[in-house]
């Protein structure tokens, strides 16, 4: 019996549509199209996967408004958010169109008159993806992209909750020509699924977004055959007010970190610590331009706070809220709900928390929701302090406009993106990445790349 994948709409819980569960040979079968397609895809010259790229870009953007409502149908998220993940998604795809054709070796210089060095780069082979709900398009280019520049297959498994999206572009893909034996996608459980990818023998490699015990799972079972892991992981990012910032430039950056895609991301803002000389000034113009976000069906206009993604979520977030209460926190804002259990749709209205304390679960456990708990610090150090007193190294922000404190904090601070001044840093051009318990690996940038190839080196001897 066929077993289908229900994709709800979180914003009112009415079926969008339904998926089609991939069956363990199903699954199967599609590793093997994709690994004997690598024999193939491997010796394309680098100029044509860059172009077939570039056409895959192209193909996305002319249908970007589609593709747009289809993920905010799926995920929620405000359409004006879904626009700009549809260009941010095509930007990983432009620039490893580019980085395909800079795969360079080089030559070294031999200990013997007799010898020549050389070392070349190779692409690792099939690559098995697990990408996540929250951006199901941005997640999936970031990591196919450069998979498919370095001469590597790919197939991935997208979120449940938001399939379609991943679904919709892969097909696209196939429009630009990329042959449906190089790029594939499964659906089902991500127990089920990761479990086969990480006990094929045809999977070199495997790239993650998510929770850390899952990733942790995924580094434990790769290990039996010695898989190539990225693992881009969970996160409690820090952002430091101190009391030299610019709150003009702090306020709204603030907001752009922590309500985007309602709370919803890795790299949010958790935990804002402020410099208790302007607190309270930070605090009342925070809550005044917090107040003012839109909360309602992402498809409405000028929606800026969609749902949460589901009933757990909601249970989780909430639970925060109320200890955070029961613990002393002031509610200055939001702690408002708007749900149906029977319906399946839940929203929470932005919300800010002031006198946070380091024992309150939102300080200790990673949020994703619409809650910005207000904690305060007498010196950059004790902030520091705060910020790295996390097994988390992902993302972190800070506003100062004091070069010494700045330069301070940014060598001080133990996570792997951070922004100065700069609520999002996120591009496809720079290394994005965690510290600690956060991930291995980088995505995007020069060194974006690199996880999808194996250095080989020659020697050559015999040449007097």
């Amino acid at each position: 019996m066929t077993e289908n994948i229900k994709v709800l709409n979180p914003a009112t819980g009415e079926l969008v549509e339904e998926v089609t569960v991939d069956t363990e040979e199903d699954i199967q079968a599609k590793l093997e199209k994709v690994a004997d397609g690598f024999n193939k895809w491997k010796k394309v010259n680098a100029h044509e996967r860059a172009r077939l790229l570039r056409k895959w870009s192209e193909k996305v953007l002319e249908q970007k408004e589609e593709i747009a409502r289809v993920m905010t149908l799926e995920s929620g998220k405000p359409l004006s958010e879904s626009l700009g993940e549809v260009e941010y998604a095509t930007s990983y795809i432009d620039w490893f169109a580019e980085e395909a054709k800079r795969i360079y070796g080089r030559t070294v210089p031999a200990n013997t008159e007799s010898k020549r060095i050389l070392v070349t780069r190779q692409p690792i082979g099939v690559v098995a993806a697990i990408t996540p709900w929250n951006f199901p398009a941005a997640m999936m280019t970031r990591k196919a992209a450069p998979a498919l520049a370095a001469g590597c297959t790919f197939i991935v498994k997208p979120a449940s909750e938001t399939p379609l999206t991943t679904i919709k572009l892969i097909e696209l893909a196939y429009e630009a020509g990329i042959p449906e034996d190089v790029v594939q996608y499964v659906n089902g459980s991500g127990r089920t699924v990761g479990e086969i990818f990480t006990d094929s023998p045809l999977v070199r490699k495997i790239t993650f977004t998510g929770s850390t015990p899952v990733g942790k799972q995924l580094i434990k079972q790769s290990a039996d055959s010695v898989k190539h892991v990225s693992m881009e992981l969970g996160g409690h990012a820090p952002l430091i007010i101190t009391k030299d910032a610019d709150l003009d430039i702090a306020v709204p950056q603030t907001i752009a970190s922590k309500f985007r895609n309602a709370g919803q991301t890795c790299i949010c803002a958790n935990r804002v610590l402020v410099a208790k000389e302007i607190v309270d000034e930070f605090a009342d113009r925070l809550v005044r331009e917090v107040a003012k976000l839109k909360v309602g069906n992402g498809l409405e206009e000028d929606t800026q706070i969609g749902p949460v993604i589901n009933g757990d979520g909601f249970r989780k977030v909430v639970s925060q809220i109320d200890d955070a209460v029961q613990k002393g926190a002031e509610v200055l804002t939001g702690n408002e709900f708007d749900k149906d259990d029977d319906k399946g749709y839940y929203f929470i209205y932005p919300t800010v928390l002031k006198q946070v304390t380091g024992e309150m679960d939102i300080m200790q456990e990673e949020t994703f929701g619409p809650v910005l708990p207000i904690t305060v610090f007498d010196t950059v150090e004790e902030a520091i302090d705060i910020a790295n007193n996390t097994p988390f190294g992902l993302a972190a922000y800070f506003f100062t406009n004091d070069y010494r404190t700045g330069t301070y904090l940014h060598e001080h601070l133990t996570f792997g993106v951070i922004g100065w001044n700069d609520g999002a840093p996120s591009a496809a051009h720079a290394p994005f990445g965690g510290l600690k318990e956060s991930g291995i690996g980088k995505e995007g940038g020069l060194e974006g790349i690199e996880p999808y190839l194996e250095t080989k080196y020659l020697s050559i001897g015999g040449l007097e």
